[in-house]
């Protein structure tokens, strides 16, 4: 395998890493040679699993770096990027910000005897998925820690256009997610930085799985998929490890569909 970016001083930032899409991302990136700094939220109880996929991550020979704690806490943000700061060195810098946090509420927005959703689950959604994209890449650039070729991935879904019940407020804040992205994508050009969504189809990842119906949702993906599959973690992961290579230099602010076709369908 050719390790693009080996001896590069590149360094990933993967937020929510731990799982899914951003921990496939971080597994893709590292067996690359780039150095992966994971910050994630998780429990103890879910640790011991966790801390084995970091150490396949380690085994890459890369730099690894792992924080646990709240992805929007400023104080510890700053923190944690002083801690980065020393293990990177003066001369290492951070190639990619790749976006993964999904958390958010999934309720319905009409219903008998269920909760149902309010206006604090909106803003508390689209605060964790599509404000703090916004937040981390401010936070690291006025660090001065970006390269001065630089990519921010984050990741949408379909769900940004489509209705889907229960999704109002991950739909929400997946519109505005992209809208950011696009933002980010004009006015952070001049310093070297490109931004792209992904909008990966479904994939039978942790956060699917607690999306009411997503069992319906699997089999209707399954037959609209003209490839007969859902999409896997890799798949995206390749993408996203496309886009920091210098070759995706002159893709900036768009949404790239990675989900086989079944968009099309």
């Amino acid at each position: 395998m050719v390790k693009d970016f080996e001896n590069s001083g590149y360094w990933a930032i993967i937020l929510g890493g731990s799982s899914g899409l951003g921990l496939a991302s971080a597994k893709k990136l590292a067996a690359h040679g780039m150095n992966i700094c994971i910050v994630h939220r998780d429990s103890r109880t879910e640790m011991e699993t966790i801390a084995v996929q970091f150490e396949e991550i380690k085994a890459f020979g890369v730099q690894v770096a792992t924080y646990n704690f709240d992805l929007l806490a400023l104080d510890k943000i700053k923190v944690m990027l002083l801690d980065v700061k020393e293990k990177m060195g003066p001369a290492a810098k951070v190639r990619c910000l790749l976006h993964s946090i999904a958390k958010g509420n999934l309720k319905p927005m009409a219903a008998a005897e269920e909760s149902i959703l309010s206006t604090d689950d909106f803003r508390i959604t689209i605060q964790n998925m599509a404000f703090s994209l916004y937040e981390w890449v401010r936070i690291i650039f006025d660090e001065k820690l970006f390269a001065l070729d630089a990519r921010i991935i984050s990741f949408t879904s379909e769900g940004s256009k489509k209705a889907l019940e229960n999704y109002a407020a991950v739909s929400a804040a997946k519109a505005a997610l992209e809208a950011i992205s696009r933002s980010i994508a004009l006015e952070f050009a001049p310093f070297g930085i490109r931004s792209n969504c992904i909008q990966a189809g479904v994939t039978d990842t942790k956060s699917l799985q607690m999306i009411p119906g997503s069992a319906s949702i699997i089999e209707h993906s399954l037959k609209r998929n003209p490839f007969g599959r859902l999409t896997l973690p890799e798949d995206v992961a390749n993408v996203a490890y496309l886009l920091c290579k210098d070759e995706a230099a002159w893709i900036n602010g768009t949404i790239i569909p990675v989900d086989g076709g079944e968009q099309i369908h």
